[in-house]
């Protein structure tokens, strides 16, 4: 049964940092690519981040670019996601969620406000 745990969110001020976590089980982590999206209070789903198996190739939506990092763990079947310079308009819930798996975990509640 594939369980991703989604931890690390928080109440953050304008211009500070989280770190989010993803503990995944259930499937062989390191043969997946990994996935962070976040949505909005009345927006779609938007993917943010992506990471190969490796953790060698990553992407970012162009409104995380140059702020957020991805990384992962594979010893440890974890995804990070490293938020720095947070706004106002990164409050969202964010997910994680593997590549062909369809299966999503709670979310981590993540809101930038001063």
């Amino acid at each position: 049964q594939v369980q991703l745990v989604e931890s690390g969110g928080g109440l953050v001020q304008p211009g500070g940092s989280l770190r989010l976590s993803c503990a995944a089980s259930g499937f062989t982590f390191r043969r997946y690519g990994m996935r962070w999206y976040r949505q909005a209070p009345g927006k779609e789903r938007e993917l943010i981040a992506t990471i190969s198996t490796s953790g060698d190739s990553t992407n970012y939506a162009d409104s995380v670019k140059g702020r957020f990092t991805i990384s992962r763990d594979n010893a440890k079947t974890t995804v990070f996601l490293q938020m720095n310079s947070l706004k106002p308009e990164d409050t969202a819930v964010y997910y994680c969620k593997a590549d062909r798996i369809n299966s999503w975990g709670q979310g981590t509640q993540v809101t930038v406000s001063s």
